[in-house]
């Protein structure tokens, strides 16, 4: 294995198992439940497609205990799948990265499947970071993150805005009030609401990778059904 900051990181995918009425269902209310399920699996495809490459511990963590064997099934190449517990997704962090910590793992990257333009050197980079700080974060769009990492240990996370637009500072002021040394990398995005497919449609336009090429053929075909509501939905709940 190459002596590369990445291949002394762990890169932890914090995943849902995608199902009708499970997740994306800000998406669901302007596209029908079997649209924003489609996105869910066309989301996670993507987050799958260059994670095989990863050289250092790569670790998948399902949201439900249940979930785990669905897990191991979708990387062989994965160290461990450790399921979230329950809690916010504060708590689910600090525990999945505890988790680690305890195996010892001293370097830990965290990236959800919300972001598919996310590319290994994006990850690459993040871990080089980490070099040099002790926090590195991807900030998003929508004021969260798309990726979040720590060569120390994350402080307690629980009582952070989660899944609220605030979320990214919020993160980034906690880590410093506990201490710990922050960078911010360039600004990503992720799919959560309709509005943001003309970020991705932009950003995947010319994105190669078989994954994303679904993708943007997917979102090209549902940003047209989102310009009439009552037919998006029709249709995306047959």
């Amino acid at each position: 294995m190459p002596d590369s900051a990445a291949a002394r990181t762990a890169l932890v995918l914090f995943c849902r198992r995608p199902s009708p009425g499970s997740g994306k269902q800000r998406l669901a209310r302007h596209l029908g439940e079997t649209h924003a399920l489609a996105v869910a699996c066309g989301l996670l495809e993507c987050a799958l497609e260059d994670l095989a490459a990863w050289p250092g511990r790569l670790i998948l963590s399902p949201a439900r205990p249940e979930d785990g064997p669905w897990a191991e099934g979708l990387l062989p190449c994965a160290k461990w799948v450790i399921p979230q517990p329950e809690g916010n997704l504060g708590q689910r962090i600090n525990a999945v990265d505890a988790n680690l910590r305890r195996r010892g793992c001293e370097r830990v990257l965290f990236i959800g499947s919300d972001a598919p333009s996310m590319q290994s050197a994006d990850l690459e980079e993040a871990a080089a970071t980490l070099d040099h700080t002790d926090v590195v974060l991807v900030p998003a769009a929508d004021g969260g993150v798309t990726l979040m990492g720590s060569r120390t240990g994350w402080p307690a996370l629980a009582e952070l805005p989660w899944s609220e637009s605030g979320l990214g500072a919020a993160l980034d002021r906690c880590c410093r009030a506990a201490g710990m040394t922050v960078e911010r990398l360039a600004a990503s995005y992720d799919i959560d609401e309709v509005s943001d497919f003309r970020l991705a449609l932009a950003a995947l336009a010319r994105d190669a990778r078989p994954a994303r090429r679904r993708l943007n053929a997917l979102l090209t075909a549902l940003a047209g059904l989102a310009e009439d509501p009552a037919r998006s939905t029709a249709r995306g709940n047959r």
